[in-house]
């Protein structure tokens, strides 16, 4: 018969593994992050050898070589990790929260606020460039709002969060739709382009306002992945451990809302990828918990190799990032559904 102390023995080195596992992941995807990170840099209309990309961002190479690199295609690529790190956490926080891999920000509407207020911004109020980033976020704080109010009853349940998320979600997507079909044809192109999220022409001050916003909450995530994992194991039993479920849950779903609304800001509504980072980053730790460092370093992969992929593997035609996310994203999603309708918890 197994005593108390051989139990926590058990326990004690079970946790160590896991913990050893995370870890060793963690370095893995930063090693293939920078690994991607690189080759992006390297490659364009002037190849530059990787080690040479490797010497110029620490301060060597010749002057050619740092103006191309440090210049013209380090804010685009430093974007794209900056973006993919916030919608991997966004994401993170979103489904431990409804304990549903379907809560993404993607998925339940508060890209698509964003996305109706840009559209409205581009089409009706001929706004550009920052006008149109910050009217984004303006439309996913204030679409996050209205679903949090509407599944309100007594505290937030998750199934209604989700439920009522899709519903403003389709809202948004007509409105958008409607305000398409009302612009001209140059500006509604102009629209659709941003919709489709992109990197391209990204600069310094995308860079700055991800960073700004990622050094502000990363460390306000951190303080409360405490709460976010009790909140894992449901409302009476947080109640009975002393959490204070709806502060912590309304807490953590403003952090989620931001960093999902700066990085919409900052390149579009690029799909999926809040929606993938996460699912695969508790799987690769075996982490019962949100693995947020994972989730944020796979949603920085994602977006680094999907760019990579969409401006060098069609020869001169470069695509918007958010096809190749789409198409990596999309049989993700309903592979997932087939999965839920098997085991019978589908529709």
């Amino acid at each position: 018969m197994t005593t108390t102390a051989e139990a926590v023995q058990v326990i004690t080195r079970a946790r160590a593994a896991r913990q050893a596992r995370s870890l060793l992941v963690i370095v893995v995807l930063a090693v293939v992050v920078f690994a991607t990170f690189c080759v992006s840099l390297s490659l364009g209309d002037f190849k530059i050898p990787v080690l040479e990309v490797v010497k110029t961002l620490f301060g060597g190479g010749d002057r050619a070589t740092g103006f191309i690199v440090n210049q013209l295609r380090l804010p685009r690529a430093l974007t794209g990790l900056l973006v993919g790190a916030a919608l991997g956490m966004s994401g993170a926080i979103f489904q431990s929260i409804a304990r549903n891999p379907l809560a993404s920000p993607d998925i339940i509407g508060v890209t698509y606020g964003a996305s109706a207020f840009a559209v409205f911004a581009i089409v009706t109020l001929g706004l550009t460039g920052v006008a149109v980033s910050g009217l984004a976020i303006v439309g996913a704080v204030l679409t996050a709002f209205i679903m949090y109010v509407l599944a309100w009853r007594q505290g937030v349940s998750s199934y209604r969060l989700i439920l009522i998320g899709i519903g403003t979600g389709a809202i948004a997507t007509s409105i958008t739709s409607y305000l398409l079909t009302k612009a001209r044809v140059e500006i509604a192109q102009q629209a659709l382009i941003w919709l489709t999220g992109s990197l391209n022409g990204r600069d310094w001050s995308n860079v700055r306002s991800l960073a700004i916003t990622l050094v502000v909450l990363a460390p306000l995530t951190a303080f409360l992945v405490h709460r976010l994992r009790i909140l894992q194991l449901g409302d009476e039993t947080a109640y009975g451990l002393g959490l204070r479920v709806e502060s912590s849950r309304l807490g953590l779903i403003v952090i989620a809302v931001l960093m999902a609304a700066v990085a919409t800001a900052a390149a579009g509504p690029i799909g999926f990828v809040a929606f993938v980072a996460a699912p695969i980053a508790r799987r690769v730790t075996r982490s019962p918990g949100p693995a947020m460092i994972a989730s944020a370093l796979l949603g920085a992969l994602v977006v680094a190799l999907s760019d990579l992929i969409a401006q060098h593997a069609f020869g001169d035609t470069q695509l918007p990032v958010g096809v190749v996310t789409g198409v990596v994203g999309a049989p993700y999603l309903m592979f997932l559904l087939a999965r839920a309708n098997r085991v019978g918890s589908g529709g």
